[in-house]
C-alpha cells in the first residue's frame, strides 16, 4: 500500500500575497455585452480602475485615448484598450 503522504503531492509555497491595485481589463470586459458604443461603456464602466502597465488607470481616461466609437466585439475592445495603454507586465505596490 502506497504511502498517504506521497499520494498527496508535492507541497508547494506560493509565497506572500502581493496587493496589485486595480481589477483586469477581462474582467470589466466580461460584465458588458457585445455589441458596445464607446458612451456606453464609458457610462457603466467608466469609473472602474484597470491594471496597466504604467500603473492603475481608470477606464474613462484610458477610452479618451482610444479613436474607436463602436466595439462590435469584446476582443476588438480589448484590443483597443491595450493599444491605448501598451501590454506588459503589471506593477505590484
Amino acid at each position: 500500500m502506497a504511502d498517504e503522504e506521497e499520494s498527496e503531492g508535492p507541497v508547494v509555497e506560493l509565497g506572500e500575497e502581493t496587493p496589485v491595485e486595480g481589477q483586469p481589463l477581462a474582467r470589466v470586459a466580461a460584465r458588458l455585452t457585445w455589441p458596445h458604443e464607446k458612451s456606453r461603456i464609458e457610462d457603466q464602466e467608466g469609473d472602474s480602475v484597470i491594471r496597466t502597465p504604467s500603473g492603475p488607470q481608470q477606464l474613462s481616461d484610458v477610452l479618451a485615448e482610444v479613436d474607436e466609437t463602436y466595439f462590435d466585439s469584446r476582443q476588438s475592445f480589448v484590443n483597443h484598450v491595450k493599444d491605448a495603454v501598451g501590454d506588459g507586465p503589471i506593477p505590484t505596490e
